[in-house]
């Protein structure tokens, strides 16, 4: 979830205060009737019923229950739109995109990230009327704190994995840019993990990396998944480098209930860059960023603009092969990147079911399943041709 649900900026409450009324004192006290020998008599104030005064007491009482109960932290996270950033542009004086070791351009336009603020869960917990107020308003979005956060998640664990989901879709944003110019550099993967129930349990460790399976040279995921797929469960040969030395194993991968072979191991890609790309951007964390690091990226190393100085908008997490995935928050998303003064906007084709009936006036939204389509809308509306025809969420 870019959110800034990434260092998780929260939205800041106005605390509240509650004025009780204050009794006035009377002038000259209560009237009293006239004595026996006809001079005005004066005698105490008037004081409230037993019966008023128990009503008064439960009315006072119930209305500090009430309010004790809006205050009460509630499990549920709030998403509000967020800011965009111009992934073209500067951040703090620092431009976002830097690339040295290899010729760079200066670009027009703008290519903007977007982001949500996220208000609530382990970070920041809402209350009652926080809540019910963010329901009743329709550029905000409601959830169950365990649809965003895994069950136990601590603020330090959800900081971290924010920061760890930005720095790899940097890297692959990285990746996925040079694949699309044709710029060869190395990648391997490395073990980070294994699952409950491994079958590369005792096989396989922590920071190995995959050389080969069956022979086969490992340069991405694919090449393992197609390789178990043609398998149908049968043994596969597994060369491994560990603490620089060649390990062979031979691992029978597990069914994981849908019909796929896997080994159960978690995989974390190694690059090698023939040049540096330094990405700079504060407070934001989460993996949606990917898509439109990917295109300022690009923009940034070849001659000219890829924009056409036109104001575009987007989100979508980014492998290194291209593949553009579904991200939290689509329909905060179009609306920052509206107000922040875009006409088009990108977005994941698989969040096309949260996008239809949620466009702001104004902004065309182009479905997007890998970076090249992407990057051909973009040149389509910078070279000012007729975006109609893009493909919509509406469409196929």
């Amino acid at each position: 979830m870019t959110t800034t649900r990434g260092g998780y900026p929260s939205e800041d409450h106005a605390s509240e205060l509650l004025s009780q009324p204050r009794q006035g004192d009377h002038d000259g006290g209560a009237a009293g009737g006239d004595d026996a020998d006809g001079g005005a008599a004066t005698g105490p104030a008037s004081r409230p019923s037993p019966r008023v005064s128990a009503m008064m007491l439960a009315g006072v009482t119930a209305l500090g229950l009430g309010i004790a109960a809006g205050v009460l932290p509630v499990p549920y996270v709030i998403e509000s739109p967020g800011p965009t950033y111009n992934t073209l542009g500067q951040g703090q004086g620092t431009p976002v995109i830097k690339v040295t070791g290899h010729e760079s351009y200066p670009a027009a336009g703008n290519l903007d990230l977007t982001t949500v603020y996220v208000d609530g869960g382990p970070s920041s917990p809402v209350s009652v009327l926080t809540a019910f107020s963010a329901w009743l308003d329709r550029s905000k979005s409601v959830y169950p704190v365990e649809l965003i956060y895994p069950t136990g998640t601590t603020k330090e664990e959800a900081a971290e994995q924010s920061a760890v989901a930005m720095t790899t879709s940097q890297e692959n944003a990285v990746a996925s840019a040079l694949n699309e110019l044709k710029i060869p550099f190395g990648q391997q993967l490395q073990a980070a993990g294994l699952s409950d129930g491994s079958a590369a349990q005792g096989k396989i460790r922590t920071g190995d990396v995959l050389k080969t399976i069956n022979g086969k040279d490992i340069t991405s995921l694919a090449v393992i998944q197609d390789e178990l797929s043609a398998g149908k469960g049968a043994p596969a040969a597994v060369v491994l480098e560990r603490d620089g030395q060649p390990v062979t194993e031979t691992i029978t991968p597990k069914d994981n209930g849908e019909g796929r072979f896997i080994l159960g191991v978690m995989l974390k890609y190694l690059f090698t860059f023939p040049f540096d790309v330094h990405i700079s951007l504060d407070k934001v964390g989460g993996p949606s960023a990917g898509l439109m690091f990917s295109l300022g990226i690009i923009d940034t190393v070849t001659p000219g603009d890829l924009t056409g100085g036109k104001h575009i908008a987007g989100t979508g997490t980014i492998s290194p092969d291209g593949t553009v995935g579904a991200i939290g928050g689509i329909v905060q998303k179009m609306q920052g990147a509206r107000a922040g003064g875009a006409t088009l906007f990108l977005a994941p084709a698989e969040n096309c079911g949260e996008v239809v009936g949620h466009i702001p006036d104004g902004l065309q939204v182009v479905k997007v399943g890998k970076l090249a389509e992407a990057k051909s809308a973009v040149e389509r509306a910078g070279s000012g041709q007729d975006t109609t025809g893009l493909p919509t969420c509406g469409n196929n």
